[in-house]
């Protein structure tokens, strides 16, 4: 049996060996149109390599993904991340989890992921092939599949495992819609967002440990540090709400206002307690030194200049109306993002071939027999935290067993 895998990428490598592990005796090819092979892989987690993420029950591990949740929950039940963190170290990579959960090569470097991917590939006698950019998709029964490469003539295949990742425009999956397959639109997740010309900038650098954002007029809302940059925001809690409201944004053109709680769970009340309560037990101080709710330094002077309370004024002398902007500020911060910026390199997007066509268990196409999918080729993505590696690991795996 010849199994083709298109793709070089981490769900692309995780199929192909998946494949030689459950039919050792079958030929298994690996094309990739490029001469980069795991690219991804190579810059995530800034060369550190996010491989996947500390959290070890399948229906938890699902909701953190804003497309494919459900349909990943099943096929967690087969290949989780404790399976993911086994199948490294038998091969003598082992992984560490962080404070967040994220987990990371014991060697904090991409490389280590990298070079057990591509020697066990070699091991395991899958042959590599770059350049092979295939253009069509030819079934032909039982006899499987013609590939037609833009590098020499065509490549024949029993079966055929796509892994070509997500695309920025529908027209990247049209091979793949020629075959009957149902395409959702694609539009970008996973992005920060652009404050042009908005003051907030000048803090760039600081970031606020626990935040809420959130979109009026939609139930989107997110909680978590937020990192403010030299274009606006970025940090878990917008990374996390990008993604789960990356069709609310699309639709919106990416001009849209957001609502910051800098204080997170402390509402309006809570907060107006404490401003209160330091106006009465430390009322001598300045109001640049009576950062109570313990705001980054930059950020209370920040608040204080846009609530116009001068920073040398001592807090016993700020007036209730002055407080109360303060307060607003503070619980109820407005900003208008106008556009976005991709998280670093990582490029992931929501859209792809509809998981309504796709075993979720075999990960084999309805409308094609002896076709499979994995990786995020898929209508499949997470948040930020090594959701999406994980997905690529898992889909690839159950796709390479070929329905075994």
């Amino acid at each position: 049996m010849r199994i083709a895998v298109i793709g070089g990428g981490a769900a692309g490598f995780f199929a192909a060996l998946s494949a030689k592990e459950h039919h050792p005796d079958a030929q298994v090819l690996l094309l990739e149109k490029s001469d980069k092979l795991l690219s991804k892989v190579r810059i995530s987690g800034g060369g550190r390599c996010n491989v996947t993420h500390h959290c070890m029950e399948p229906r938890r591990l699902a909701m953190n993904y804003p497309r494919g949740g459900a349909f990943l929950k099943r096929a967690f039940g087969v290949f989780h991340v404790k399976d993911t963190i086994a199948w490294f170290a038998a091969r003598g990579v082992q992984l560490k989890a962080e404070a967040d959960g994220r987990m990371f090569p014991a060697s904090n470097t991409s490389s280590t992921i990298v070079d057990c991917l591509m020697n066990d590939a070699d091991h395991r006698g899958v042959k590599v092939m770059t350049h092979h950019g295939v253009r069509a998709i030819l079934p032909r029964g039982d006899q499987g599949f013609e590939l037609l490469s833009d590098r020499g003539g065509p490549v024949l295949a029993d079966r055929l495992i796509v892994t070509t990742g997500g695309h920025p425009k529908a027209e990247g999956y049209a091979w793949l819609a020629e075959l009957g397959h149902r395409i959702v639109e694609p539009v970008p997740s996973l992005f920060t967002f652009n404050m042009p010309d908005d003051p907030i900038r000048e803090l760039q650098g600081v970031v606020a440990e626990d935040v809420r954002v959130r979109i009026p007029g939609t139930s989107l809302e997110s909680v978590g540090p937020v990192l403010i940059t030299h274009w606006g925001m970025s940090g878990p809690a917008v990374l996390k709400l990008s993604a789960w409201g990356a069709r609310a944004a699309h639709e919106r053109a990416y001009h849209f206002e957001v609502r910051i709680t800098w204080t997170g769970a402390r509402g309006e009340a809570a907060v107006r307690e404490q401003l209160l309560v330091a106006h009465h037990e430390h009322g001598r101080r300045l109001s640049a030194n009576s950062n109570v709710l313990a705001l980054p330094k930059r950020l209370w002077t920040y608040l204080l200049q846009k609530a116009e309370i001068p920073l040398d004024k001592p807090w016993q002398e700020v007036a209730k109306k002055e407080r109360n902007r303060l307060v607003d500020l503070i619980t109820n911060d407005r900003y208008m993002v106008q556009g976005k910026t991709t998280f670093k390199e990582e490029f992931v997007t929501a859209g792809g071939v509809s998981l309504e066509e796709v075993d979720p268990i075999t990960l084999q196409s309805k409308r094609v027999p002896g076709l499979y999918f994995a990786g995020e080729v898929l209508d499949v993505d997470g948040v930020t935290g090594g959701f999406n590696f994980q997905a690529a690991w898992t889909t690839g795996y159950l796709a390479g067993k070929l329905g075994h």
